[in-house]
């Protein structure tokens, strides 16, 4: 039985006389190939139809992938920016956002953030589970009610929390990495309303895993499982040795 592969490619015949004719296509792989006249020459050309077509379906897919990324990160910043940083968030609203962020995080652009220059600088915090910052047991006059900065730089391996009105309080640490994603938080400088300098190395401690970060927006997890999510408002600061 003579077995015979019949591929999709196609023969053109190249005449004595540069003439160009395109014949049937005929198999790649045959147990009786065709005798091949001794005045032309024959060569194989793929489907440039398909390949166009696959380039194209290449390119569609990852203008695709981005704006997929950018709906997801307006649905996050829609979603927060009713919840006053988190503190008037309800549950089902705290689900929602987290159910967000998992779908970017699942698209993270930067698998290894602790060697990417887009961390450093000031990031503003937008939005967080962490009641440690949010203080909503007390009134909210007595909340920081203005902006919180985080700012990071990777080279130094500094951090700095930066409260603004009414407190004006400012913590620096350390950052000990565990991995190319998460660091150990050693903060080892306080200043209390911007004048009463305390220093205190080790006193606190905490873990944080940066799951997404392109160059303005950054969501990070905490070690008792807070959520942050920050955008980015001045790559150039650095953050005091």
């Amino acid at each position: 039985m003579a077995l015979s592969t019949t591929l999709s490619f196609k023969y053109i015949r190249i005449d004595s006389h540069n003439s160009i004719q395109q014949q049937p296509p005929y198999p790649l792989f045959s147990s009786s190939p065709q005798k091949l006249s001794s005045s032309s020459t024959y060569i194989t050309l793929s489907d440039s139809g398909k390949w166009r077509n696959k380039v194209s379906f290449f390119q569609g897919f990852r203008s695709r992938g981005k704006r997929d990324v950018e709906s997801l990160k307006k649905e996050l910043l829609d979603t927060i920016e009713p919840l006053d940083r988190g503190a008037e968030a309800s549950a089902e609203d705290q689900q929602r956002v987290d159910q967000i962020a998992r779908k970017l995080e699942a698209v993270n652009p930067v698998m290894e953030p602790l060697k990417s220059d887009l961390l450093n600088g000031k990031w503003e915090l937008l939005y967080t589970t962490s009641q440690s910052l949010l203080q909503t047991q007390r009134p909210k006059l007595l909340r920081p009610n203005g902006k919180i900065y985080q700012a990071i730089n990777v080279d130094t391996l500094r951090a700095q929390n930066i409260e603004t009105w009414p407190f004006f309080n400012r913590a620096t640490a350390n950052l000990v990495p565990l991995n190319s994603r998460r660091v150990l938080v050693k903060f080892d400088f306080f200043k209390i309303a911007s004048l009463i300098p305390i220093k205190s190395p080790g006193s606190g401690r905490g873990q944080l895993e940066i799951t997404y970060l392109d160059q303005d927006l950054r969501i990070s997890r905490g070690n008792r499982g807070n959520l942050f999510i920050l955008k980015m408002v001045d790559p150039s600061y650095r953050v005091p040795l």
